[in-house]
């Protein structure tokens, strides 16, 4: 047997830590510290940089901001592979020899990853109102170089989300922001796996006068892929609201709502299947900081065993101060709202997983000596689980493995740590 090293007898030492019982009686997830530095920008809560891949074995990528190398103020963009044996290694994104480095931008310049079917990565990273930034594998498993001069020109885009189709093909949605007409559009594109080429499938949601915020993009055992977005005022706001969902077909590209009934593409705030509706005193603001009043602020989603959406987003309730976490599902009635948590202020982090049986609600607390929870509904009520005691988590993505275990991508701003786990 070979001896275990400092580093390794940490993580088994942490490993064992985090099965002690949490404050609500519950085990928490099994964590292990990425072996790699990170940089103190790598901070969303839009992003989709986790992905996972297996047939009866698991492996995990997770894509990240990393130190710069000519500056404090800048970060370069890599992958952290752990293979099914539990090592790990490291991919950097490059331009050519050259490491891509980028300026801070939180909130805006972070990472988004997907494996396609042939197993190549696709990287798109460090995107606020610039062109393209895009990187893929040119081998298997290989170092992402730059390729952003296959997607189209002249445009400009923020919040890249991006994720695996069943024939593995990739789907990307961004926000478009050159628009003099003032409206900033959610646009989809699709990778052809077969033929390696990108093209643009539709512009899917526009409204004048109004911004659309992508949050998430899943497909189901149909071979559908569920949109997930919200709406701010033009040109932006960190309060968004009219959280939507909308619903594509790619083998009969019809749009639909989530009950069915077909819409044509570029949805508005007229003709979009609203999820959240504004609340009585609830308007749109331009605002550079956050406005006050109610709103959405992060949304992610999964689908259950037949194939429906749920979502878990953050919403500010009229007359409240904090962001209530909330779940959405959709039944014979519409959609059906239910509140998680809103005893204590959120941070713009959150994620959801479906087990087979219930979905699985992930958020971050604003303070606190544990950080990021687990929310369970039994019994008609939420039980919450604490997954990293001690450890001030500020972001997270969640993803569900081949194997059906949530992997955690839980980011310790504070310390530039980023953390793996599996719950």
């Amino acid at each position: 047997m070979k001896g275990i090293n400092k580093w390794k007898l940490s993580l088994v030492m942490l490993a064992l830590m985090t099965l002690l019982p949490a404050g609500t009686g519950s085990a928490a997830a099994v964590l292990e510290e990425v072996p790699f530095p990170m940089d103190a920008s790598n901070q969303a809560g839009w992003w989709s940089p986790l992905d996972t891949y297996g047939q009866g074995f698991e492996y995990a990528y997770m894509a990240y901001n990393a130190p710069g190398i000519t500056s404090t103020n800048k970060h370069t963009i890599a992958i952290a592979r752990r293979d099914n044996d539990g090592n790990w290694s490291k991919l950097p994104l490059m331009n050519g020899t050259t490491p891509a480095e980028y300026i801070n931008d939180l909130g805006h310049n972070q990472p988004s990853m997907a494996r396609d079917g042939s197993g190549r990565f696709h990287v798109f990273a460090s995107m606020h109102s610039n062109e393209w930034r895009y990187f893929r594998s040119d081998t298997v498993g290989g170092i992402p170089q730059n390729h952003s001069d296959e997607l189209p020109q002249g445009m400009t885009v923020t919040y890249p989300v991006v994720t695996t189709a069943p024939n593995g093909d990739l789907y990307l949605m961004v926000r478009a922001d050159k628009d003099p007409a003032g409206k900033r559009e959610a646009v989809l594109f699709r990778w052809n796996n077969a033929d390696s080429v990108w093209s643009q499938v539709k512009v899917i949601a526009a409204h004048l006068n109004r911004s659309v915020y992508p949050d998430e993009l899943v497909f189901d055992g149909n071979g559908d892929l569920h949109i997930l977005f919200e709406w701010a005022h033009f040109a932006a706001s960190p309060l968004r609201h009219q959280l939507s969902y909308l619903k594509y077909s790619p083998s009969t590209q019809v749009f639909t709502k989530a009950d069915g009934t077909p819409v044509s593409p570029p949805v508005s705030l007229t003709t979009a299947d609203i999820v959240q509706p504004l609340a009585p005193g609830e308007t749109y603001v331009q605002s550079g900081s956050d406005p006050g009043g109610p709103g959405v602020q992060s949304a992610k989603m999964t689908v259950d065993s037949a194939n429906s959406p749920v979502i878990a987003y953050r919403y500010r309730e009229e007359g409240s101060n904090i962001f209530s976490v909330k779940q959405a599902t959709y039944g014979t009635g519409g959609w059906s709202l239910q509140t998680v948590y809103n005893t204590a202020p959120t941070n713009a982090a959150i994620d959801v997983t479906w087990t087979g049986e219930s979905s699985r609600i992930y958020y971050v607390k604003s303070s606190g000596t544990d950080r990021a929870f687990m929310a369970v509904n039994s019994g008609g009520g939420w039980t919450e689980t604490s997954l990293a005691p001690g450890i001030p988590v500020e972001r997270l993505a969640v993803d569900r493995s081949p194997k059906n275990i949530d992997i955690l991508y839980l980011v310790d701003v504070m310390n530039k740590k980023l953390y793996y786990g599996r719950n």
